[in-house]
């Protein structure tokens, strides 16, 4: 199911600027939010994405006067283009939780609140895809903006060492009390669709993980009624085992995440 972006927000104005970056692993692109309070005033841009003319200019004429910019990580495909952008819009405030991101002096992290006429959004810390990797709760929509947390379609990379398994399921977690909380009821993802049912996305995220760790346990067995394998070889030996449903041209992302699950179990 193809995924074009456009208009959410029913008590604000909630934008999705699709990058035009396609590839295996950011799906349709990169989504940029555009999020203000009303169809009028100061707009929060949350991941410009690549740097882009073509996106950063759609953005632009999408956004009006930009207050300030969020990232939700600092991977290029989601931070690449928030300089760019800042300096086409006469923005001088990027927020991040890695200072090397950032413009100006204000910071992001857990618990912070971001006010902007009339908006507000909530950040949420959720680390494990990378160290830094936050979320953005918008109360007026009951939605939360994941980065690559969660995303619209399939599942997420935990790219070791940078990404930690422990904490990716702790923020999974957190999460999930939100939505059955009712705090949450739709995630805005930073790749694919906009999901309509937080709490059953979640539910799905966190049984995957448990099963996919079962299947590395299992593959781990397997591989030690065998000859030895050298420490080097082990993750690309449990790819191969437990992600024979995936296609071969993402093992190497399939490799990452094995390594994070390794560390994990050995923890």
């Amino acid at each position: 199911m193809s995924w074009e972006g456009g208009s959410f927000g029913v008590a604000m104005s909630a934008e999705c600027v699709l990058a035009p970056n396609a590839n295996m692993m950011t799906l349709d692109g990169t989504n940029t939010w555009v999020l203000r309070a009303r169809d009028f005033g100061p707009s929060i841009v949350v991941d410009p994405g690549p740097l882009d003319p073509r996106h950063l200019g759609a953005i632009r004429d999408v956004a009006g006067e930009i207050s300030q910019i969020l990232l939700t990580h600092h991977h290029f495909d989601h931070s690449e283009g928030a300089r760019a952008l800042a300096d086409l819009a006469g923005c001088k405030i990027i927020r991040a939780l890695d200072p090397e991101y950032r413009l100006g002096s204000e910071g992001l992290g857990d618990g912070d609140v971001v006010e902007v006429g009339g908006l507000e959004i909530r950040v949420v810390g959720t680390p494990g895809h990378t160290a830094d990797s936050l979320s953005f709760l918008v109360p007026a929509e009951r939605a939360v903006l994941t980065g690559d947390t969660v995303l619209g379609r399939g599942t997420t990379v935990v790219a070791h060492p940078d990404g930690e398994l422990g904490a990716y399921l702790d923020s999974l977690d957190r999460l999930h009390a939100l939505a059955e909380a009712h705090e949450v009821t739709a995630i805005w993802p930073g790749h694919g669709p906009v999901i309509p049912d937080a709490l059953a996305a979640l539910d799905y995220y966190i049984s995957h993980r448990g099963q996919r760790l079962d299947q590395v346990r299992a593959a781990l067995g397997v591989l030690s009624a065998q000859q030895p394998v050298a420490e080097d070889d082990l993750p690309r030996q449990v790819v191969e085992i437990v992600y024979q449903d995936v296609d071969p041209v993402l093992w190497g992302a399939a490799e990452l995440s094995v390594r994070a699950q390794l560390a994990y179990l050995r923890e």
